[in-house]
């Protein structure tokens, strides 16, 4: 014990002396590292440097030139590169904006994009993560099926189809059910195991919505938009054939194939129903957990119908988005606060446009009582709280965003909400939530009482046409667009999307108005009142 105490009392041993020279060199090498990183970074900026953007006769002479894809490439990674360190790598005089508008423009033309699309797509993630995005868009998701635990396990189900040739695996540790399949020697629509109803052909992103809403045992659940039924029936599996399922369609065609892969996959408590999404509170009401997979533009299932980077247009978006709102809101009202086991509403669509997803999931939020809560799904990127011009709710970051580059699945968006009240809040209330202050609602309230032929003109003036409008008119259009458009038949081509429910957003058929649309309505007759005194003000002033 005295020979160790006086090595470590006393002076340094020789082997000390050794490891202090180890790790001098040590620092030595690793600065040389540090010096020859450097220097590859420094080269590498000057060839970023050596690009340039081409002038504008130039580019009038592209016109008539047919460049190729891997040259197009390469001016489109050199701008991306310029953009990452712009204040080192730009050409003089030349502005942020030129390189931004090259960029998009061959980013257009390489893809095949239509600008709008484009123009939305730059402005979710960074451009060297956009390349990863479109690039994954263009190819095909791998087939993905969903074990039918109602008939089988997972296990037995993996054996039985490696034993016809299929090679497989499972999808990943998030799911129970779920298998990917690499390739196959059989028909994966025509297999025994298939006819029998032990698997579903599904793909991933469709799981989580299911996953999140988590229906129990004994339950009352709404499925607004079922068609063709792969949803439902995984709800009907977590429910264990007990409590009762009402799957909707509002397109009466598709509720034959709805109707066929509940019965393959022996489902036995599914009522299967053709109703208008808008008019279902009506209908019937008081359900434990609402799923909404509701219509969408498809814009993050490219790679099943590339028709969409054409075809999609802002106008259409919006119109889309509009619908979307009227339909979470029927949802929410379909959905009882008071349940003992639930309360919960799921949203998703299966597009990456902001417009379709965190836009209507905030307007939902500062139009009903009902509060955002995590998913219970371990994988997904967070919602935006702000993009661009949009301004949300610091909640909607509890929402999900899957991306075909990142989680190798169909793009897609989910949303899970929490009921709080049956209530449902007043014009004033909505007002408020908008950041309104208590002072310009009584300074409102008094404008209303003391010019009421003021209110009268807006409530029944130019301003009751525009309500009957929003009511009946284009808005009813709108809907029916998205019901029987471009997006219908995508979905019928596209099991896997299962955004069946388009026809569910039928809301301008001519029938009398629904809760949500009186609603509306209202709000937007007092947002009219509103406009019409600020201007009386300006008028009064000048």
């Amino acid at each position: 014990m005295g020979i160790v105490n006086d090595d470590f009392d006393g002076e340094a041993s020789d082997d000390e002396f050794g490891d202090g020279d180890g790790e001098e060199e040590e620092a030595l090498n690793q600065d040389e590292e540090d010096k020859k990183d450097e220097q590859e970074r420094q080269e590498g900026a000057k060839k970023v440097h050596l690009f340039t953007l081409p002038t504008e006769e130039e580019l009038a002479e592209e016109q008539n030139q047919i460049i190729a894809p891997a040259e197009r490439m390469e001016r489109i990674r050199g701008i991306i590169g310029v953009l990452a360190d712009f204040k080192t790598l730009r050409e003089e005089g030349r502005k942020r904006k030129e390189y931004r508008s090259l960029l998009l423009s061959d980013l257009c033309l390489y893809y095949d994009y239509n600008e709008f699309l484009m123009s939305h797509l730059v402005e979710l993630m960074p451009f060297g993560e956009l390349l990863d995005l479109l690039d994954a868009q263009e190819t095909k998701r791998p087939v993905t099926i969903r074990a039918n635990s109602l008939k089988t396990r997972r296990r037995d189900l993996a054996q039985a189809l490696i034993t016809r040739g299929v090679n497989l695996d499972p999808i990943g540790k998030w799911s129970k059910v779920g298998l990917v399949v690499y390739n196959t020697a059989v028909p994966l629509g025509a297999t025994p195991e298939y006819l029998a109803g032990h698997y579903m052909l599904q793909g991933a992103s469709s799981f989580v919505p299911v996953m999140a809403l988590d229906a129990k045992p004994g339950e009352r659940v709404l499925d607004m938009c079922a068609a063709p039924g792969g949803k439902s029936a995984y709800i009907a599996a977590l429910m264990k054939n007990t409590g009762m399922l009402v799957s909707n369609d509002a397109s009466k065609d598709r509720t034959k194939a709805l109707s066929a892969n509940l019965h393959r996959l022996g489902v036995h408590n599914a009522v299967v129903c053709n109703y208008d999404g808008l008019a279902f509170p009506k209908v019937m009401g008081s359900f434990d957990r609402v799923l909404l997979d509701a219509p969408c533009s498809g814009t993050g299932v490219v790679s099943k119908d590339a028709s969409v980077k054409q075809s999609k247009d802002e106008d259409e978006i919006l119109k889309i988005a509009e619908a979307q709102k009227r339909l979470l809101l029927a949802a929410i009202d379909s959905c009882d606060h008071t349940s003992k086991t639930g309360g919960v509403i799921v949203y998703s669509t299966c597009s990456v446009m902001v417009q379709e997803n965190e836009w209507v999931v905030d307007y939902a939020l500062k139009r009903r009582n009902v509060k955002l809560v995590p998913l219970g799904v371990d994988i997904g990127k967070d919602g935006f709280t702000r993009i661009n011009k949009y301004r949300f709710d610091p909640s909607v970051a509890l929402t999900k965003r899957y991306y075909p580059h990142t989680h190798n699945m169909d793009g897609f968006f989910v949303a899970k909400f929490q009921k709080l009240s049956n209530t449902i809040k007043t014009p004033k209330e909505v007002f408020r939530s908008d950041g309104e202050s208590e002072e310009d609602m009584m300074v409102e309230e008094a404008a209303d009482g003391d010019d009421e032929d003021m209110a009268a003109e807006a409530a029944n003036g130019d301003d009751g046409d525009m309500t009957a409008e929003a009511a009946n008119g284009d808005d009813g259009d709108m809907t029916a667009e998205a019901a029987n458009g471009d997006d219908g038949d995508m979905a019928a081509e596209a099991a896997d999307c299962e955004d069946a429910g388009v026809g569910a957003v039928d809301g301008g058929s001519g029938e009398p108005e629904t809760p949500v649309q009186e609603e509306e309505v209202q709000v937007k007759s007092v947002k009219k009142k509103k406009e019409k005194k600020k201007k009386k003000e300006k008028k009064i002033q000048k």
